[in-house]
């Protein structure tokens, strides 16, 4: 795949989606159509320090494929974060940034024919608001989507309405967002027993799993926790594809 080259682009829009997470919606006006994939991300060059590889920070793709040269991006600020903080801090609507993208390999096979499990945490959440959005308004053939995201408390919640929207609208569509640290009343805990438990009702009499893939998104540890449970659950590594956060 040819890498892209850095284009200027232009925030048209900004709106906070919580107490520290924005939604921005970014512009190539060189590009009659922005053309993406669902999943894959793009790279912002930031003017926040001298060594290019220091500026450089990666950030899914929010929004789905519609045509235009608009997209949207989901970031959270980080007390330690450089990238953030100027992103917090400086950009306004009509600022300039400077791009590249789109890049990425983590997106959804051709044909969709196993159940596909979507699990995230924090703005994780991104990519599979991109791939559910554009099954949907394509019309997609697909099985079963378990779109599992597991956040700590209710102020942290992201895209929850309209995803509940969108389950009541779409078929074979599953949400469950679930909390680690607030009683509420929906799914408590984290992720892992959400999907553990879907699949073990599935599983047939001689304990096989049944076919899905397994896509991953979000904090290190929790990826790296989840690759271990399902392959616990008897399910390859190819199985298992992944996008780490921090």
């Amino acid at each position: 795949m040819a890498l892209q080259p850095w284009r200027k682009a232009l925030v048209t829009r900004i709106e906070n989606e919580t107490y520290n997470t924005r939604r921005f919606w970014i512009q190539v006006p060189e590009l009659g159509s922005f053309d993406f994939t669902p999943g894959q991300f793009v790279t912002l060059d930031l003017p926040i320090h001298e060594k290019p590889a220091k500026r450089w920070r990666s950030y899914s793709i929010a929004s789905w494929p519609d045509g235009s040269n608009v997209f949207e991006l989901l970031i959270v600020l980080l007390d330690d974060g450089a990238g953030t903080k100027y992103l917090f801090n400086e950009v306004q609507v009509g600022s300039e940034l400077t791009i590249r993208g789109p890049q990425g390999v983590f997106t959804l096979p051709d044909s969709l024919e196993k159940d596909l499990y979507f699990v995230c945490t924090g703005t994780g959440i991104a990519p599979f608001r991109s791939m559910v959005h554009h099954i949907h308004r394509n019309k997609i053939p697909h099985p079963n989507i378990h779109l599992i995201f597991g956040t700590r408390t209710q102020k942290d919640l992201l895209y929850v309405e309209e995803l509940k929207q969108l389950e009541a609208e779409m078929d074979g569509f599953h949400f469950f967002p679930t909390l680690s640290r607030e009683q509420w009343n929906g799914h408590q805990g984290y992720v892992h027993t959400i999907y553990e438990d879907l699949v073990r009702e599935k599983k047939n009499d001689n304990d096989t799993p049944p076919p899905a893939n397994f896509y991953l998104c979000g904090w290190k540890a929790m990826v790296n926790e989840a690759k271990e449970r399902i392959q616990g659950l008897g399910y390859e590594r190819k199985a298992i594809h992944q996008e780490l956060y921090g």
